[in-house]
């Protein structure tokens, strides 16, 4: 993966709000100190004229806002290894071996980051849960049916992710709303795992 561009300046926080979680989950990033950002070559990265913003050379996405900045920085370190190992190793019409190996194995280095990061801390990023933990909740749930293990395997040799998943699943919101998509699932006759 090649490191995400971003462009901060020093002195503000929502600055460093993007460049926490990138190194809270261990991904590649670059910092570009912007020394006005009202001005060329800034806005035409952010036409607003407002720090941070980022430029992922992965996929040639431009962005802005910490909030946005951060849910993509979430999806894209995680979603894509689990959509891909979910794919290969259900849902392609055939079994490549190699495919569903490799996004497996990436799916357990996600883990492993995750278990390095959660080492000694209740959340991912400070001491409250914040939506970095709630956009991998819903991912880690379905880890056994993405690599076609036994539910109670999923978090074999990942005992901080395991226990972090616990505390996430055993929240009020989170039992109201699995609820609600287990009585949508059942009206539309699907499978939890479909």
């Amino acid at each position: 993966m090649l490191p995400i561009k971003v462009h901060i300046t020093p002195a503000g926080p929502n600055s460093w709000k993007p460049i926490l979680v990138l190194a809270e989950l261990g991904l590649p990033y670059e910092l570009q100190v912007v020394s006005d950002v009202k001005q060329k070559p800034f806005t035409d990265i952010n036409p607003n004229g407002r720090v941070p913003a980022i430029e992922d050379p992965n996929t040639d996405l431009v962005l802005w806002e910490s909030g946005a900045i951060i849910q993509y920085i979430i999806e894209h370190g995680q979603g894509p290894y689990f959509v891909q190992a979910a794919w290969f190793n259900h849902l392609h019409p055939e079994k490549i071996p190699s495919a569903m190996a490799w996004y497996s194995a990436k799916l357990n280095r996600i883990l492993s980051v995750l278990e390095g990061v959660l080492e000694g801390k209740q959340w991912l990023v400070g001491d409250k849960m914040t939506f970095a933990d709630l956009a991998f909740s819903v991912w880690n749930e379905r880890i056994d049916a993405l690599i076609s293990c036994k539910p109670e395997e999923k978090f074999d040799r990942f005992p901080n992710v395991e226990a972090w998943h616990e505390r996430m699943t055993g929240r009020v919101a989170w039992k109201s709303v699995m609820a609600e998509r287990a009585k949508i699932m059942d009206a539309q006759n699907l499978g939890t795992n479909e």
